[in-house]
């Protein structure tokens, strides 16, 4: 086998690929029409998603704590609160879009709400004033 012979037989490769690869396109498009729309709104419900399943955990995590449990894990959810607010403040502060900067905006005041009322339902917020005023 010569060289024009090995360069003939590649661009018949080569042109045979190509038209695989036409009829795989034209079969990807056939079995899925709406693929641009369906990629598009995935990030918005993939964030979605992970936010919802959040509301989900929290809410059966908080309200399977026993009594006895509840003041000393207060004080935890007081110290992830206030990373909470950190991460939502910094998100509300890079983000571009308006709806964005409302989130993270409720984000923030949930969380501010969060820490407080603990400090309130465990009383710490009164230890500490009766500690600085002596």
């Amino acid at each position: 086998m010569n060289a024009t012979e090995l360069a003939n037989q590649a661009a018949s490769t080569a042109q045979r690929a190509l038209e695989l690869a036409e009829q795989a396109r034209r079969a990807a498009e056939a079995v899925a029409p709406v693929a641009p729309v369906a990629a598009a709104a995935e990030p918005f419900l993939y964030l979605l998603t992970i936010f919802l399943l959040a509301c989900f955990v929290g809410y059966h995590v908080v309200w399977n704590v026993t009594p006895a449990l509840h003041s000393p894990l207060m004080g935890v959810t007081n110290a992830i609160s206030s990373v909470i607010v950190v991460g939502a403040a910094l998100a509300t502060g890079t983000a571009d879009g308006w709806a964005a900067r409302i989130f993270g905006l409720i984000g923030v005041t949930l969380a501010a709400v969060n820490i407080f009322g603990g400090f309130m339902v465990t009383r710490r917020m009164l230890a500490m004033f009766k500690k600085k005023g002596g």
